[in-house]
Formats: C-alpha cells, structure tokens, sequence
C-alpha cells in the first residue's frame, strides 16, 4: 500500500503563490509507475481534480487552474509538488494526492487559504 503526506498549506493573499508537497513511502515503486493527482475540496463542496502526472510526466489540468498550477513530480523523492500561482480566493480547500483514478487512502491533506 501505498502512504501519502500533504504539506506546505498556509494562508496566503490574493494574488500570491504557494507550492504544496505530496510525498509518498511505503509501496514506492507502485507510487513510481502511476499516474497521480492533486485533489482538493472545500467546505460543503466535492472533492475535484485539480491537476494529475503520469509517471512519464504528462500534465493535465482543471479549466479553473491551467495557467495558474504547475503539477511536477521528483521521481528520486517520490514526491509530486504543486506550484500555485496568481491565487484566487475560490481556490481556498484541503489539497490532498492520490493517485488517478483514486486507488490509495487519503492522507491529512494541507489546507490552503487565500484571503485578504
């Protein structure tokens, strides 16, 4: 099985730029060979996709965060990273990684919180 760790949440203002981390341990090389993404869900709302990375480094976006995310991943670290620029309040949420389509547990998540 595979265990998963969000970090790098925080409150930030509008406009700004955050870079969350997901790190993984346990069944690292199934961590390695799948495709994985960044979840996020906000009070009273579903969780969504945001971004996912194949293991050969394909991207895809959500239409509310192309542009703004930049998902990457560091095959050495088992760890896949989200670049958050140009924050908008409506991206506040817990950010959580699984993999895609969703297979794993769910770790903590990070929260992030973009207000003035």
């Amino acid at each position: 099985q595979v265990q998963l760790v969000e970090s790098g949440g925080g409150l930030v203002q509008p406009g700004g730029s955050l870079r969350v981390s997901c790190a993984a341990s346990g069944n690292i090389f199934i961590f390695s060979i799948s495709t994985v993404g960044w979840y996020r869900q906000a009070p009273g709302k579903q969780r969504e996709l945001v971004a996912r990375i194949s293991p050969g480094g394909d991207t895809v976006y959500a239409g509310s965060v192309k542009g703004r995310f930049t998902i990457s991943r560091d095959s050495a670290k088992y760890t896949v990273y989200l670049q958050m620029n140009s924050l908008k309040p409506e991206d506040s949420a817990g950010y959580y990684c699984n993999s895609f389509p969703i297979q794993w547990g769910w770790g903590q998540g990070t929260q992030v919180t973009v207000s003035s």
